[in-house]
């Protein structure tokens, strides 16, 4: 698939999604990739209080997902797609982190966050056309129908506790992760929760 995310790519990875188990890893992140650009789109398009409440949700979505992945699909993307493979996408994460965490801080109606967060959904979108034409493709050969099922019930517990906000220090490395993500997830839930802003 094209990291460029055409119009007949959504289609695909829609059809694709809804043909696998609802619990499969595979299809879940199909579906959050399409949620992904679709927010990106709702971002772009949106203007005051609308604009901030899509970035919310996609930097929520963001953190989150991009967490997971990290604890739960890396490790059996290495195993399956190769180490070098599982490297270049945590780096690539890592890299993502640190821009949204940028974003989650500028002021949402200026040209300079149009300007910046239209370079990152290029890079998020090329990153998500990246795992879907190599490390996907390795998951559903490399691994059995009931371990990809496995692994898709651990990646949405790994969300239900991963950190809803960007920490450029734990991304990109499962370790760091596993053992900071949990602490990371209280303080961001807790700051989801009272409404406060970075």
């Amino acid at each position: 698939m094209s990291a460029q995310f055409p119009e007949t790519d959504d289609e695909r990875r829609r059809e694709k999604a809804a043909a696998l188990p609802e619990d499969d890893v595979v299809g879940i992140l199909l579906r959050q990739h399409a949620r992904i650009k679709d927010l990106f789109g709702e971002v772009r398009g949106a203007e005051g209080a609308r604009k901030q409440d899509a970035f919310n949700e996609l930097r929520g979505l963001l953190a989150v997902h991009e967490t997971a992945e990290e604890m739960i699909v890396r490790p059996a993307a290495k195993d399956t797609a190769g180490e070098d493979e599982a490297r270049a996408r945590n780096a690539e994460e890592r890299e993502a982190n640190k821009v949204l965490a940028e974003l989650e801080k500028m002021d949402l109606s200026s040209q300079d966050f149009d300007v910046r967060f239209a370079r990152f959904q290029q890079d998020v979108l090329a990153h998500a056309g990246r795992e879907e034409a190599e490390e996907f493709p390795a998951l559903e050969t490399g691994c059995t129908p009931e371990q990809r099922q496995t692994m898709g019930r651990r990646l949405l517990t790994a969300e239900k506790a991963a950190p809803t906000h960007p920490h450029p220090t734990a991304a990109g490395s499962p370790a760091l992760q596993w053992t900071l993500g949990p602490f990371a997830s209280l303080l961001d839930r807790a700051r989801d929760a009272l409404g406060s802003q970075p």
